[in-house]
């Protein structure tokens, strides 16, 4: 008995990687930046994103791409805001695909704004392999969740631009025991590039240097 290799014609993850050059293709084309925001339930990526939207709408307009299982919850908080906002619920699917991305893009008006920030699925793991045509990944990690999540999840930590360490004043406060240096210095270690913002949404604390990196890469 002889043995075969079954060759697979296309990738797994191929079709995906299709739609997310088109959708990076159209961004382009356009000239908008767009960031793919990842992080674990409850780490506060809606709170940022609308004080985010609140704060700096006279320097540049912002659309979300909200993904959630059920409900539009956060479409709905991100809409009080006045800003736009395309909900996809994935029924179960613990991520974003670029397919979905792009059905949303086209319904966005992405003339009419400077910059689209993808809200994935609240999940450290599944969104971090499927790109969505995005400029770049910022995970959220809230201090609640302990300082060693870069360790524990080096995939998504490895690959973001950006980190932002949420719920800053639950330390300042004590309400917490989160090692800040050592999530940090975990997180360089990983990525060496990565930008660290320590914010807090709730109160605005080091929100403004977030601001300053989200109007310099949106050209503003």
């Amino acid at each position: 008995m002889t043995n075969k290799r079954v060759q697979l014609g296309r990738k797994i993850l191929s079709a995906n990687e299709e739609y997310a050059q088109e959708n990076q293709n159209l961004l382009r084309e356009k000239g908008k930046y767009c960031l793919n925001m990842i992080s674990s339930p409850g780490s506060g990526k809606t709170a940022i994103l609308a004080r985010t939207i609140s704060d700096v709408r006279d320097r540049v307009k912002i659309g979300v791409v909200e993904g959630d299982i059920q409900t539009d919850i956060d479409a709905e908080r991100i809409r009080a805001t006045n800003a736009p906002a395309i909900q996809i619920n994935t029924d179960g699917a613990c991520h974003l695909s670029a397919t979905q991305v792009n059905a949303a893009l086209h319904q966005i008006g992405l003339n009419e704004l400077d910059l689209v920030v993808i809200e994935n699925v609240g999940n450290l793991v599944c969104p971090t392999a499927f790109e969505l045509g995005e400029d770049g990944k910022v995970v959220v990690l809230s201090v609640a969740e302990g300082d060693d999540k870069p360790a524990k999840y080096p995939a998504i930590f490895s690959k973001a631009k950006v980190l932002l360490l949420n719920k800053i004043d639950l330390v300042n406060m004590g309400a917490v025991d989160f090692d800040v240096d050592k999530a940090m210095a975990d997180a360089k270690r990983l990525n060496k590039d990565i930008e660290i913002f320590c914010i807090s949404a709730k109160t605005g604390e080091g929100m403004a240097d977030w601001y300053d990196w989200l109007i310099r890469k949106a050209g503003k």
